[in-house]
């Protein structure tokens, strides 16, 4: 394989994109829901909780939330083969891929360029989703596999290995700018900082003073990876070999394969700090005392193995979801735990965090008790079982469960309820397209200002501008039959220092000849951008592309 060579995934369909139509966002505001009154500050109330199908719902957030997104975390359907009541998770493999690789597609223009997406999965599907997520995302912007211990104890009835983890794949939109913050310090990690001395230190006067208690750490590094063994395979030389003579006389070495981590000239300097140990009887090899004072505000690098007892498991998710809905829990939800993690590595207060798989609702739970925007889409009935009253609850500081407590959460801020609208065209009873009778005169405009790329502000005091794509470039949207003189008296009052787009149903006469003008006649002007009336791109195994003719199947068609 030469450089410029990729590893890639085929499939079945995967040729096959969908025209996407760019729908508008209804809010139905008995739905929606925000606290009673402020409680802090930092109360967030515009949240958004989408219903509809996730891949119309993401092509519908593209415009406005196009690189804005900090944090993406979905947790899609497994494709495990098995049957749980609230979606359907075992569909056919290339189907499978099709779905995640559109709105991969979709979820990579909404992120930041110092955002960063993370994907929980299993095995059946982990390992052709990484290659697909390659190819999306980019190889060099993978960051890591996560692997997240979901289960405490074996499973007695499994039939090879009990299934004991999941994966977290995590990637960057751009990994050279990206940079996970830092987990908080333990007690448990600072009680290995168990040695002090009462006076170690040495102030630049001379003057001795505490730095309190360290931690004996490792004095050597490896001599045989990176850039640094690449150069002593080569030439045999490395500043950092050399012999060092403990304060008893004894000369010692690193072990082989290993050098010093310091040249000898720092390894002067710290030994003249007292920030060398040679234990206790001054002939043990050197170890780097690590003051706890120096780190202790620092925070951990985050490992890539999540234990349980410090993210969540399964089982403490279902408990925390029984607590809103007992009489229809939701199967294989995520641990609040592990969400707060997620967030605390890739957002701060006031990013926005997306979740195109809801599920239950922990994500946007989680993101609320933590400050943070969110937006999540759900298709199933769940939205409004499950969801719906989580969030209430959250909102209300009714929610005790979960990561409340370990961030103070007392209530607050609220969220609005879309749904995607319909389709903006649809056919009459001869097989026409037109536009939808649900359509209103201020949906038909917002519709059209999104196909367009405007941005839809209509204005309170020009009838003609529906909306804008710069400060001197505008949309009109009429159902009206315009004629030339309506379009001249348009013409003129744009003026010459601006330009209007005028989508109208009709127009007599000619459409040409207006400098500041452009006229297009809907629906004839965009009947080849979408899919229209296409309402459902969920994974349905009805949709699986054709199998191929049989040899000579095709042939007896054609006599």
């Amino acid at each position: 394989m030469t450089k410029k060579q990729k590893l890639e995934l085929t499939w079945i369909g995967k040729e096959n994109r969908p025209r996407l139509e760019p729908r508008i966002l209804l809010e139905d505001p008995e739905k929606s829901y925000h606290a009673a009154h402020r409680v802090t500050e930092r109360d967030r109330f515009d949240n958004r909780l989408i219903f509809g199908d996730n891949l119309l719902a993401l092509k519908a957030l593209e415009q406005e939330f196009s690189g804005k997104i900090k944090c993406i975390f979905i947790d899609p359907p497994y494709n495990t083969g098995s049957a749980f009541s609230h979606y359907d998770d075992g569909i056919e493999h290339s189907i499978w891929l099709s779905l995640m690789r559109d709105r991969l597609d979709l979820l990579r223009k909404m992120l930041s360029e110092d955002g960063a997406i993370w994907i929980t999965i299993d095995d059946n599907e982990c390992h052709y989703l990484k290659i697909l997520c390659d190819e999306v995302f980019g190889r060099q912007n993978f960051v890591a596999n996560v692997i997240w211990e979901k289960k405490s104890s074996s499973q007695s009835n499994a039939t090879w290995l009990s299934d004991s983890h999941d994966h977290v794949l995590v990637f960057a939109k751009n990994k050279d700018i990206w940079r996970p913050a830092k987990l908080e310090r333990t007690s448990e990690q600072n009680a290995i900082y168990k040695q002090s001395d009462e006076h170690d230190g040495i102030d630049a006067s001379g003057r001795k003073y505490g730095r309190g208690p360290w931690f004996p750490g490792d004095f050597t590094i490896s001599l045989t990876t990176g850039q640094r063994g690449k150069q002593f395979a080569k030439t045999g030389v490395s500043f950092n070999l050399y012999t060092i003579t403990t304060p008893s006389g004894r000369e010692v070495l690193p072990a082989k394969g290993r050098c010093w981590a310091y040249t000898k000239e720092s390894f002067e300097r710290l030994k003249a700090e007292k920030r060398v140990h040679f234990g206790k009887d001054g002939s043990s090899k050197p170890t780097i005392k690590r003051f706890l004072s120096e780190i202790e505000d620092q925070g951990v690098v985050c490992p890539t193995v999540w234990h349980y007892s410090d993210v969540g498991e399964n089982r403490i998710a279902a408990v925390e979801v029984k607590a809103f809905n007992e009489s229809d829990p939701f199967s294989a939800p995520k641990p609040e735990l592990l969400l707060k993690r997620i967030l605390q590595l890739s957002t701060e207060p006031g990013d926005w965090v997306l979740d195109s798989f809801a599920g239950s609702g922990t994500t946007g739970a989680v993101a609320h008790k933590m400050g943070r925007r969110w937006i999540m889409v759900e298709l199933g009935e769940h939205c409004h079982t499950h969801i719906i009253p989580r969030l209430k609850k959250v909102v209300d500081g009714a929610d005790s469960g979960g990561i409340t407590e370990a961030v103070g959460w007392k209530g607050g801020g609220g969220f609005r309820y879309y749904r995607l609208a319909p389709s903006l065209l649809e056919k009459d009873k001869w097989g026409n397209w037109v536009i939808s009778k649900e359509f209103n005169a201020a949906m038909l405009a917002e519709a059209v200002c999104k196909l367009e790329g405007f941005t839809y502000s209509p204005s309170d005091t020009v009838y003609w501008q529906h909306g804008h794509s710069t400060e001197r470039d505008f949309l009109y949207v009429t159902t009206a039959n315009l004629n030339h003189e309506q379009l001249q008296a348009l013409s003129d009052e744009v003026g010459a220092e601006r330009s209007l787009l005028v989508v109208c149903s009709a127009f007599r006469g000619r459409k040409e000849g207006y400098a500041n003008l452009t006229v297009k006649k809907i629906p004839k002007a965009v009947l080849t951008r979408c899919e229209w009336g296409h309402d459902d791109y969920s994974l349905q195994v009805e949709n699986l592309p054709k199998a191929p003719p049989k040899p000579g199947q095709q042939e007896m068609a054609l006599v």
